[in-house]
């Protein structure tokens, strides 16, 4: 089984960030990037995949040269190989970037193309949706259990109160959600094998973007709260505190 894997290079959620001055993106400066979450899901599934029905994993990742730590680090988790499709800014509009990926997989005779469900950056969520409609594959999304055998899958979706379950011919393209899996631990071994695994670097054949980001602002910093009184006695005011100034009640 041959199983690629679209990952992302995301800032680190955890990390304060402050806007550039265009107030169109973040301000790099003392960023942290690593490998979305969504995505780590996505590799693990394929990972898992390839042991058991044999095959290769391949990490593709669009972005500068920075995205190279964030392939180097599939690599070191299990992949036999990597692609960097090279462009200095990932643009916001994922049909951009879905003509690059589609573009570099409609020729690689994969059986699964992998997503996470959604990047952790931008929260779009349909890079894997429009990847699979440039390829004219079938697509299945936010997938939180899988099954492949004999060139066909199911696979189980959560939905609000309830969920579906979904079957499918390879090849496919597929998006991963939470629950599925949890990554594996690069291991020392991996991580030395990673540095000997062939990185190939491509120019990104992106598209044209039609949906661009005008500008972005932080929100407004909360009013500070205050006491209304202590005990029983407290209750009346916060009662009209929340029905006249809050009106939430």
């Amino acid at each position: 089984m041959k199983v690629a894997v679209c990952i992302k290079r995301v800032p680190d959620m955890e990390m304060r960030f402050s806007l550039a001055a265009d107030k169109k993106s973040l301000d790099p400066a003392g960023l942290k990037y690593e490998m979305g979450d969504f995505d780590g899901y996505a590799l693990e599934v394929g990972l898992q995949l390839v042991e058991k029905q044999g095959g290769e994993v391949v990490v593709i990742s669009v972005g500068p040269d920075g995205a190279q730590e964030t392939l180097r680090k599939g690599l070191a988790m299990g992949a036999a190989r990597a692609v960097q499709l090279k462009a200095e800014q990932v643009p916001f509009d994922g049909l951009a970037i879905a003509h690059a990926l589609a573009t570099e997989l409609a020729e690689g005779g994969y059986d699964l193309v992998l997503f996470g469900r959604v990047a952790t950056d931008t929260g779009n969520g349909t890079v894997g949706p429009m990847t699979a409609q440039l390829l004219d594959l079938p697509c299945i999304t936010s997938i939180s259990q899988l099954e492949i055998a004999e060139g066909r899958g199911t696979a189980r979706r959560e939905l609000e109160g309830s969920a579906e379950t979904m079957q499918f011919t390879l090849p496919a393209v597929l998006t991963i959600d939470e629950g599925i899996a949890r990554p594996r631990l690069a291991s020392l071994k991996g991580i030395m094998a990673a540095k000997k695994k062939p990185l190939e670097v491509k120019p990104a054949q992106l598209g044209e973007p039609r949906l661009v980001v005008e500008s972005m602002a932080l929100p407004p910093d909360r009013p500070p709260g205050r006491i209304v009184g202590e005990g029983a006695d407290a209750v009346p005011e916060l009662l009209r505190a929340l029905q006249t100034e809050a009106k939430v009640l």
